[in-house]
């Protein structure tokens, strides 16, 4: 039987559809329908019921050893009051998960990793803790709530003091006042908008998600499931474990360089991507130019020739059109180029595209 988040009962009030998804049961969508959800948040605010993520604490002073050891990206000079995404991988480099990184003390950081990986997230950074630290893993003590568009400030500020809210990207403040509620507050998203994902303790969710869908009514918020977040996603080709990657697509694979780094001291997988060289595979942006929706897990052709898959594909409802995220040979495809992928049988055409498809304005 699903998990039900602290949450639960305010989506079923709600009309929330119910799936099960992670282990949790958590909503789809709710009346309004996706493609509203999808575009309160590209134009005004939504509001995701994301406690079904995963959260461990590190601390003691061999916790940025460890962190640095286990992950790919470098924390060693990340400040107190920031956070850092990175990858997780094993040691032939495949991709155990993809999380974000968040130093609350020179020796105290906060991990948050995929839902339906943190059992196994967990289980593979306490097999390989360095000597020093100590790994809690908190979840069931943290409930966590997204508010996500261009008017996520406007609305959080009518709740909380302004100054007390993180400004920089990927920036956090603890102790935030939410309508008299002890939170921390992080910049950070899934959806390509601006906006924050929001911590507090699991009794106190309920009060949190009331008060902030009260203060955005001037603006139009909306509840958010499931659906719409992967439509967002997708739209600003965020990777998705278990779609761009996961065991067998290394990071570089997956597009995500940025958040490897080979000059630091070995990490888990580091020797396994240096012998590998310059990844074989890459991650492209296809958009839909013939009849039809690509998903994922669908093979792509050049010439006659199948030169890899799709990973995630949908109809964009802010972009009114159908595109797909591919991995495919390195340099076979550039930007312009015409291809196809088989959908059911069927040969669809598309075109390669820049990534991310869409890109807020800042």
């Amino acid at each position: 039987m699903e998990k039900r988040t602290p949450l639960y009962d305010v989506h079923v009030a709600a009309g929330g559809k119910i799936v099960p998804f992670a282990g949790f049961a958590l909503p789809v969508e709710y009346p309004t329908g996706l493609m509203k959800e999808h575009e309160a948040v590209r134009t005004a605010c939504g509001l995701f019921d994301v406690s079904h993520m995963g959260e461990v604490a590190f601390e003691g002073e061999g916790a940025l050893a460890t962190l640095n050891h286990l992950m790919t990206n470098d924390f060693t000079e990340l400040p107190v009051g920031k956070c850092r995404y990175s990858a997780l991988c094993y040691e032939d480099g495949g991709m155990v998960d993809d999380l974000i990184v968040y130093r609350r003390a020179e020796d105290r950081f906060l991990v948050v990793v995929n839902a339906a990986n943190k059992d196994k997230d967990v289980a593979w950074m306490r097999d390989h803790l360095l000597p020093g630290v100590v790994m809690t893993d908190i979840s069931d003590d943290v409930a966590q709530i997204a508010l996500q568009g261009p008017a996520s400030r406007a609305v959080l500020a009518r709740i909380a003091a302004e100054n007390s809210l993180p400004t920089g990207y990927y920036t956090f403040t603890e102790h935030v006042d939410l309508a008299g509620i002890d939170c921390l507050v992080s910049r950070t998203g899934y959806t390509g908008e601006d906006g924050f994902e929001i911590y507090c303790a699991p009794a106190d969710a309920t009060a949190v998600w009331n008060a902030l869908m009260e203060a955005g009514t001037e603006e139009g918020i909306m509840p958010c499931g499931l659906g719409a977040r992967d439509t967002l996603r997708l739209e600003a080709a965020m990777p998705l474990y278990g779609h761009e990657m996961d065991e067998t697509v290394d990071p570089l694979e997956a597009g995500l360089g940025f958040a490897v780094k080979m000059d630091k001291e070995a990490f888990i997988g580091r020797d396994a991507l240096a012998e590998k060289g310059a990844p074989a595979r890459e991650r492209i942006g296809l958009e839909v130019v013939g009849r039809g929706i690509v998903r994922e897990h669908e093979p792509v052709f050049f010439e006659g020739r199948q030169i890899g898959h799709t990973t995630s594909g949908t109809f964009c409802p802010h972009l009114k059109k159908a595109c797909a995220m591919a991995l495919v040979e390195t340099g076979a495809l550039s930007v312009g180029d015409e291809a196809e992928v088989e959908v059911r049988g069927r040969r669809v055409a598309v075109r390669v595209v820049g990534l991310p498809f869409y890109c807020r304005q800042k």
